[in-house]
């Protein structure tokens, strides 16, 4: 929501402890987003079928149908009896001041899920566990253990609530892959009291986005891979730019890419992402898409992608 005036302007610094506000808006958008839905979003875009696993409301329907139609598999979402879908919402004032709540919701339940029964239905290539509840982070980053499935840890914006390191260490340790931005990358040096060293020992591959100075993607044992961003042609809404960049990434290992091609194409999909308004309203075209990533990593790149891209609209 937007509001057309400043919140300031309605705040008294000495009864702050009697805050009763409210805001007249003027405009109100409703988006679809969290991070595995984006992710998922992706994937199916590009022509692959993710699984998607979480707990979510009855108020989903929608949501599923518009997933299911970009090419996601639902059938293992938990649906909650009691709690509505996870949401946030937000307020903005004219000097892009915010107010908002995020509320959890059915999305605490997803600590409920199992991972071996869907094994047992659907063969897992790799189970990307991202910011949700903290306990099921856990236990499926335990059960990917225990089960012998390769797992990327992406713990995102849990990282500032988790105030345990060993917690966080738990997270990380084992990941075939280890999703963060500069700042994650810090705070998780900073609270596990692991160096970079470290933490790459106890990691296959090791990918840290800059924004727009592009991605860091380091194999333990080789050179470190360095990737600059797609330009923009413009700026819209940074929200979901990460998720987008994972899709990307993602996708490129499904097809067997070699690192350095996987993040030209999770940057490709970061930046469609940051030139539109919302977290899954970018369009991709094959032929447009395959411009873009040869304008910016050369006609090579394009040529290595441009067989995995068959299904998507010329």
């Amino acid at each position: 929501m937007v509001f057309d005036g400043l919140f300031s302007d309605s705040l008294v610094v000495d009864q702050l402890q009697k805050v009763a506000l409210s805001f007249l808006v003027h405009d109100l958008q409703i988006r679809r987003g969290g991070t595995a839905a984006n992710i998922t979003f992706g994937l199916g875009v590009l022509g692959l079928r993710p699984l998607l696993v979480g707990s979510v409301g009855e108020d989903f329907a929608e949501y599923r149908a518009w997933l299911e139609r970009h090419n996601v598999d639902c059938s293992h979402i938990r649906v909650s009896e009691v709690l509505h879908t996870a949401r946030f919402v937000c307020t903005t004032d004219r000097a892009q001041a915010q107010i908002g709540s995020f509320y959890a919701g059915a999305m605490s339940e997803s600590r409920q899920i199992e991972l071996g029964p869907i094994l047992a239905k659907d063969p897992l290539d790799l189970v990307l566990v991202g910011p949700t509840d903290p306990e099921a982070m856990l236990r499926h980053t335990e059960e990917c253990r225990h089960l012998g499935l390769p797992f990327a840890a992406d713990p995102g914006q849990q990282l500032a609530w988790l105030q345990d390191g060993a917690t966080i260490r738990q997270l990380v340790d084992g990941a075939k892959y280890l999703f963060t931005n500069d700042y994650e990358a810090a705070l998780l040096t900073q609270k596990t009291g692991w160096s970079d060293e470290d933490v790459l020992s106890r990691v296959e591959v090791r990918i840290v986005t800059h924004g727009a100075d592009g991605v860091v993607v380091e194999r333990r044992g080789e050179a470190p891979i360095k990737v600059p961003a797609v330009s923009t042609e413009r700026i819209a809404d940074p929200t979901g730019v990460g998720d987008a960049f994972r899709a990307g990434f993602l996708a490129g290992l499904s097809w067997g890419l070699p690192d350095e091609r996987c993040a030209q194409l999770g940057c490709l999909m970061a930046t469609s992402v940051l030139e539109t308004v919302g977290t899954q309203e970018y369009d991709l075209g094959q032929q447009a898409l395959l411009r873009r990533l040869a304008a910016a990593y050369g006609d090579d790149a394009a040529t290595a992608v441009a067989p995995h891209l068959r299904m998507l609209r010329p």
